[in-house]
């Protein structure tokens, strides 16, 4: 008697979702073909697709001149290089075309069906031991058809770059300025001889501030770190971070300097969201910064065929992406066996904890940063496939080095890799 092929859907057609699909394509022993729901009418790409204009159902946080922050020879998918005659860091443009190659080599356009919004996803259970069988998945497709179909698991591959996360600064309401998120921002020229407070100096912030000041701006990057010494032109003033706004409406700092602006950026993150799934139901702590308890940093251990996949940040997104799809599949298909689920719940929040005693505030726990290397090696370990080559970590912090020393010009730097071991900067070191 043949097995069942196992069904899944798949919620996005982002990178993430793209990398689900493309290897359940490929595990046809096991699973059938993907059933892939996404927003768009017709692009694959998620986050990667550039729209000029902006607006509550733009998910998108593109802006027009944004370019990679990690060059493409450690930012591939292991299986599908980018083309070798591109520049290392790339123009956001080329990273929707090697999607769109990514999509097209593998065949995926048929799985996906577009202009489709996932309503909810929901478990169905047994009726004799209450165990968890399969899921429910609603759909409008649409302005109007609505579907209900039943899947034994689900990738869930939605991003988290699309919804604001914008903190409370007291006093707000009394700004006289333009007040506005990085996900709203497209281009520098109409901030031209304007005075703009930028809040948060990660890699949107700093970028973004340096993109100002290049068109005329008058920037003050206020933030929580040490002063970030290098690269920085003399027109970005950097401060504290914001305690408040004044009833005249100035700016006030936390080392007690004050001043007046024309824009009020936030550079601030984004926050998770997932408004198809009943968090409760789930066993889980779902939060617009936390998702928890995870098993492998994936999957509700009271849920396990229920995957979410790329939640984690300050990563190498898309080798992780593919790391956790494939240990994901070999859970599925039963080549790793998991855990029973108290064991899944104690090691997920374990794992935290950890986290947290290592200073770790709440909002910062699901970032890797380092450790993501040792995290892909233990799914691959369990997962049965090869983990990144050293290449790709020790390429990788090189680059995080340089940009932390010359954040102005580390993507003028073109890299080779040489071999699984080795890379070479065809630049000159300055």
């Amino acid at each position: 008697m043949t097995t069942p092929l196992l069904r899944v859907a798949v919620v996005g057609a982002g990178a993430a979702g793209l990398c689900a699909a493309r290897h359940l394509l490929a595990r046809c022993e096991r699973f059938a073909p993907p059933v892939v729901f996404e927003l768009s009418a017709a692009e694959v790409g998620g986050t990667w697709c550039y729209q000029e204009r902006v607006g509550p159902d733009v998910r998108s946080s593109m802006y027009k001149n944004l370019r990679t922050n990690i060059p493409k020879e450690v930012m591939m998918f292991p299986d599908f290089p980018f083309d070798r005659h591109l520049a290392s860091f790339l123009p956001h443009q080329e990273v929707r075309r090697y999607l769109e190659d990514y999509c097209r080599h593998y065949d995926i356009r048929p799985h996906i069906r577009f202009d489709s919004t996932v309503d909810q996803v929901k478990p169905t259970v047994s009726t004799t031991d209450g165990a968890p069988i399969g899921w429910e998945v609603t759909v409008r497709h649409g302005k109007g058809g609505r579907t209900v179909d039943t899947f034994d698991a689900v990738f869930v591959c939605s991003g988290h770059y699309s919804e604001a996360d914008v903190p409370d600064v007291p006093g707000l309401q009394n700004f006289k300025g333009r007040i506005l998120h990085s996900h709203a921002y497209r281009s520098p020229e109409s901030f031209s001889s304007l005075s703009v407070v930028v809040l948060g100096a990660k890699a949107s912030g700093v970028d973004i501030s340096l993109e100002l000041a290049n068109a005329g701006a008058r920037v003050t990057l206020s933030h929580r770190g040490p002063a970030l010494s290098a690269g920085f032109p003399a027109e970005i003033r950097q401060s504290s971070p914001v305690a408040g706004v004044e009833n005249d409406g100035q700016i006030r700092f936390q080392d007690g300097w004050r001043c007046a602006a024309d824009v009020l950026l936030f550079c601030t993150g984004y926050k998770y969201s997932f408004p198809f799934l009943d968090a409760a139901g789930l066993g889980l702590e779902m939060d617009e910064r936390l998702v928890a308890p995870l098993y492998r940093l994936m999957m509700p251990p009271a849920f396990p065929s229920l995957v979410f996949i790329g939640l984690c940040k300050q990563i190498c997104p898309f080798p992780n992406f593919d790391c956790q799809v494939r240990y994901a599949l070999a859970a599925l298909s039963g080549s790793v066996t998991l855990p029973s689920r108290q064991r899944m719940e104690a090691e997920a929040r374990d794992a935290l904890r950890k986290r947290a005693d290592a200073g770790a505030a709440r909002r910062h726990l699901l970032v890797l940063d380092d450790d993501q290397w040792d995290y892909l090696a233990s799914l691959a370990a369990a997962g049965g496939f090869s983990p990144p080559p050293p290449v790709v970590r020790r390429l990788y912090r090189e680059v995080r080095r340089r940009r932390a020393l010359r954040p102005d010009d580390y993507r003028r730097s073109e890299y080779r890799r040489l071999d699984d071991q080795r890379w070479r900067r065809l630049d000159p070191a300055p």
